[in-house]
Formats: C-alpha cells, sequence, structure tokens
C-alpha cells in the first residue's frame, strides 16, 4: 500500500466522518420522536414533583410514553410522535392547564 492511497484513503473516511457530524436534518422522525419522549418524561417528572401523580390524566401520561418508547424501538415513529402529543395534552391537563 503505497502512502499515496493511503492518503486518499484517509480524505475519504474524513469526509464520510464529517458528514456524519453534521447537525440532524429537518423531518429527521426518529429525532422527533426520542426527543419528544425525553421532554415528555421531564413535563411528567415535573408534574409528579409538583403532586399530580395520582391524577388519572398522569397515568394515562405515563402509559402513552412507555408505549411511545415501545414504538420508537419499533421504528414507528408517526405512532411515537402521536403518543407524544396525547401524553402531554394529559399532563397539561392533569396540572389543570
Amino acid at each position: 500500500m503505497s502512502f499515496k492511497s493511503a492518503g486518499v484513503g484517509l480524505v475519504l473516511v474524513s469526509t464520510v466522518l464529517v458528514g456524519c457530524a453534521g447537525a440532524p436534518q429537518p423531518g429527521r422522525m426518529d429525532l422527533a420522536c426520542r426527543n419528544g419522549i425525553e421532554k415528555a418524561y421531564d413535563e411528567l417528572s415535573f408534574a409528579r414533583s409538583e403532586g399530580f401523580s395520582g391524577s388519572v390524566g398522569w397515568s394515562k401520561a405515563a402509559s402513552l410514553l412507555g408505549s411511545a418508547k415501545v414504538v420508537e424501538q419499533l421504528e414507528q415513529y408517526d405512532v411515537c410522535l402521536k403518543n407524544v402529543e396525547k401524553a402531554r395534552f394529559y399532563i397539561r391537563q392533569s396540572q389543570g392547564g
């Protein structure tokens, strides 16, 4: 293997790695799902700390978020996003908002 071919290979590998390190592209449902789950769990935790964990809305939200994590693993991101949206609605409802 010559230094020239090794250099070309290094440039190609570097280019691929730089391309992967960019910001996420808009429309990436997998990232939207993951970020939505994280944000909703934060909101659910806050609602729990405020004493709303016994409400029906809080319980529905917790179940929907568990379901969202399952469908995320199955790569059904549209269903994940719908569950996250419903869960966030029930979290707000449990807090009286």
